[in-house]
């Protein structure tokens, strides 16, 4: 879309040029950069005349950020959404031909998250149409890199700036030199328009056995791997059984998930190798470091139980901390006003999922999920969206800007 291209309708039309639009993270099969559904972004703002600049965070995958200027402009909310999807593979529908058939619209990302960026666009435009200035800044940023490894909320959270972004920033999980400071942020992921104040943490690791290899005729020559990460496997599985015993009021237990196991080569070989992946959920006040230590000191244990065990605990591959907002900040209670002016929900609630919002949470930025759509519908290989829930979430977001102070 460039400039001169008249601009949708209505935030439908809208929400169907953004699904029309290949987003699929280039990590995953099928993926491309995200920089064409950024220039759309960026161009759908500049032809109404609103600030926008980019952070090139990785070659051809830039945040873009909008403003509003409000009277304030020490302050700032923050609505965040991000470009990216995840793959297409198992679709049972065509994922770039958004299609409407009872009053539901299909396509990939239009749950996750097309359906809260546009609502969030449309929000932000229709302030600027009605010459309404909020009362301070709005940004909006659509950022990269949500479905794999958070890496475009991190590097908007170090800084504004716009340009490329430091390389050794994002090598670290969270240490930004001039962090962003905003009143408020709102993440548009799929909450059937709920208001979320937490959401658990992760952190995902490898733990690998290190045997010996030798023909099965003569299994006593050999160290068998999996037979000892069988061993570490059970003391997991009992380990997670005490993590019931520890409950949030709005996420319930941690939990503890193996998901993938690797090992042997052939059935006549006795294995020397067998590696598992860990899923781990954190609770609020619960550190990635001493969870990990936990789990070390199991399998330390283990290891000291069965002669010529070698256990090896891998770094993490992925982690994120938990979110927990008070339910009495402004921003909160600003939200709560809204949903409740509009007859809609307005219980404060948790989800299990991690999204960009814990990042904003860790800067100590108020920091809300919600969005339209269900999270059911997120990945799915039909993937679809309510219309009406993205049209109201679109006046639950203006409304929110107009009355926050």
């Amino acid at each position: 879309m460039s400039n001169r291209q008249s601009l949708p309708n209505n935030v439908i039309d809208l929400l169907a040029d953004l699904v029309r639009i290949n987003s699929v993270n280039p990590n995953y099969e099928g993926g491309v950069p995200e920089l064409e559904l950024a220039d759309y972004v960026d161009n759908y703002f500049n032809a109404q005349g609103i600030e926008t600049w980019r952070q090139e965070v990785y070659p051809n995958r830039p945040n873009v950020i909008a403003r509003i200027p409000g009277r304030d402009p020490t302050r700032r909310i923050v609505f965040e959404a991000h470009l990216d999807t995840v793959s297409v593979a198992g679709m049972t529908i065509e994922p770039w031909t958004p299609e409407i058939r009872d009053g539901k619209m299909y396509g990939r990302g239009a749950c996750d998250t097309k359906g809260g960026m546009a609502a969030m666009m449309q929000a932000v435009a229709s302030l600027v149409a009605d010459g309404i200035t909020p009362s301070v800044d709005v940004l909006f940023a659509a950022t990269i890199d949500e479905e794999y490894s958070y890496r475009g909320v991190v590097a908007m959270c170090d800084s504004l700036e716009p340009g490329p972004v430091d390389r050794h920033i994002l090598e670290q999980e969270l240490a930004p030199r001039h962090p962003l400071q905003a009143e408020a942020a709102i993440i548009a992921e799929p909450t059937l328009l709920q208001p979320v104040i937490a959401s658990k943490g992760l952190v995902r690791w490898k733990i690998e056995t290190i045997g010996k290899a030798a023909h099965s005729a003569k299994p006593h020559l050999g160290v068998n791997a999996i037979e000892h990460m069988a061993a570490i496997i059970a003391a997991i599985r009992q380990d997670t059984l005490a993590l019931s015993e520890k409950t949030h009021p709005l996420l319930g237990p941690a939990t503890c998930n193996i998901g993938v196991i690797r090992g042997g080569v052939q059935v006549n070989f006795v294995p020397d190798r067998c590696e598992i992946e860990i899923d781990r959920r954190l609770l609020p006040g619960e550190a990635r470091d001493e969870v990990l230590e936990h789990y070390q000191t199991l399998v330390d244990s283990v290891s000291a139980q069965h002669s010529g065990m070698n256990a090896i605990m891998h770094p993490p591959m992925l982690s994120d901390r938990p979110l927990e907002t008070d339910a009495n900040a402004p921003a909160v209670q600003t939200m709560v006003g809204v949903l409740s002016e509009m007859g809609l929900e307005t219980t404060l609630i948790g989800v299990p999922f991690c999204s960009d919002a814990s990042k904003f949470g860790a800067l100590g930025i108020p920091s809300m999920i919600l969005g339209p759509g269900s999270i059911d519908q997120a990945h799915a290989a039909v993937e679809f969206i309510e219309c009406d829930q993205v049209i109201r979430a679109s006046e639950i977001y203006r409304k929110f800007m107009i009355q926050f102070h």
